[in-house]
């Protein structure tokens, strides 16, 4: 699952700002950011609770660090996500600045710039952004099998967890 989803009525107005086809402060965005997470959120539960595994690329944490780095509170940009589902876990890779930049398409989008990415960087590695989860910093300047097999590993064991503890109620974020 993809985030944002820009298939959703928020996320259509999302795709629009980050392509710069229109303007939106700094604080409405966000809020967008988190509307789209709440639009998946019950499908996300849903799915869950069927058994599925769920694997996002950006959540919660993404728009709290981009808006942050802004000039946002952080406290203040968790807000609108309290409640969402909680992931078992969070994998941030870490990527060279020059590498993340090198790669395709890489300044097509609004914060695609090496500013912004340094200073998202920065909020990621606060320890107010990464309370309440599970949360293991990757290094991605590594070859992608040597990725792979780290971060399932990991998922293998939170698995393992999940069948030996129960899989229990789905928590919410930061609540």
């Amino acid at each position: 699952m993809c985030f944002p989803n820009r298939s959703t009525p928020s996320g259509v107005l999302i795709d629009l700002y980050l392509r710069n086809r229109i303007e939106l402060t700094d604080q409405a965005i966000h809020e967008l950011f988190s509307a789209n997470r709440w639009e998946m959120a019950q499908s996300i539960v849903d799915d869950l609770n069927q058994g599925c595994s769920i694997v996002c690329d950006r959540y919660a944490f993404s728009g709290v660090a981009y808006s942050t780095a802004k000039g946002l509170d952080l406290q203040g940009c968790k807000e609108p996500d309290r409640g969402v589902p909680v992931p078992d876990g969070v994998f941030f890779l870490h990527v060279d600045e020059k590498v993340g930049a090198s790669r395709a398409n890489f300044g097509d989008e609004r914060y695609e710039n090496a500013t912004m990415q340094s200073q998202v960087r920065k909020v990621f590695q606060e320890s107010a952004l990464r309370e309440g989860v599970f949360w293991n910093d990757v290094d991605g300047a590594r070859d992608i099998d040597t990725i792979t097999s780290e971060v399932a590993g990991i998922v293998q064991d939170l698995m393992q967890s999940c069948q030996e503890n129960g899989a229990g109620p789905i928590e919410q974020l930061w609540i």
